[in-house]
């Protein structure tokens, strides 16, 4: 038996308990705590990284960078939390691709600005 077919098979048997045991509700709090843990973990590394690398440089850029920069970050933030917890569509995953893209757009600006002065 190929493996691809095995998989599948093993797919299936987990789907059917799912459904002949009746714990679709149980499946949908655990991909809910999945992707709760997936974004504290994002977080997570996140923060060594900035703890490791980015702080000491961050620290002296002026002052107005430091804020741009932080607050591109946070605003980047909240607005993947807000795309994971909420089943964005239409207007909403316009605005927050839009919000995404010009924190990225603020924050890659003022690094290679303060690169470029150093």
């Amino acid at each position: 038996m190929s493996p691809l077919i095995r998989n599948l098979l093993i797919l299936a048997a987990i789907a059917a308990v799912i459904v002949v045991f009746d714990k679709q509700t149980a499946l949908v709090t655990a991909g809910t705590l999945l992707r709760f843990a997936f974004f504290i973990a994002i977080a997570v590394v996140a923060y060594f990284y900035w703890r490791d690398f980015a702080r000491r440089e961050i620290e002296t850029w002026p002052s107005r960078a430091q804020w741009v920069i932080y607050a591109a970050v946070g605003l980047l933030v909240v607005d993947i939390g807000w795309w994971l917890v909420g089943r964005l569509a239409g207007r909403d995953a316009l605005v927050a691709i839009l919000v995404a893209a010009a924190c990225v757009y603020a924050g890659v600006r003022t690094w290679r600005e303060q690169k470029r002065l150093v």
